[in-house]
């Protein structure tokens, strides 16, 4: 797992909106995630293919359309890594209390 190209494309605005969208509303069409906001098929589809290259989501077809669903395990494993990152930063700033206090 590589976290840094999960968060690179957690980076843009436009993706994580995509995110939020698929993560409210399930899986749904390049069609349906354009509706309703001012960015093209294009656009979205280049940002899918990002968030697909960073493993956060995967697609099926769907007849004439693409279906696209979000990965939550990506999110997850992300997740955890920012948590174990959390816990040393908490355990350096007690070290630091502790030596300043003495």
């Amino acid at each position: 797992m590589n976290p840094a190209s999960v968060l690179a494309a957690l980076g843009d605005e436009s993706r994580l909106a995509i995110v939020r969208r698929l993560s409210r509303g399930g899986p749904l069409s390049i069609t349906q995630l354009t509706e309703g906001s001012d960015i093209s098929r294009q656009a979205v589809t280049k940002h899918l293919n990002t968030l697909h290259a960073a493993g956060l989501t995967r697609s099926e077809r769907c007849g004439r359309e693409r279906i696209w669903r979000l990965v939550p395990k990506r999110l997850t494993e992300v997740l955890h890594y920012l948590d174990r990152i959390s816990l040393q930063w908490d355990d350096a700033l007690k070290r630091l209390r502790s030596a300043v206090e003495e």
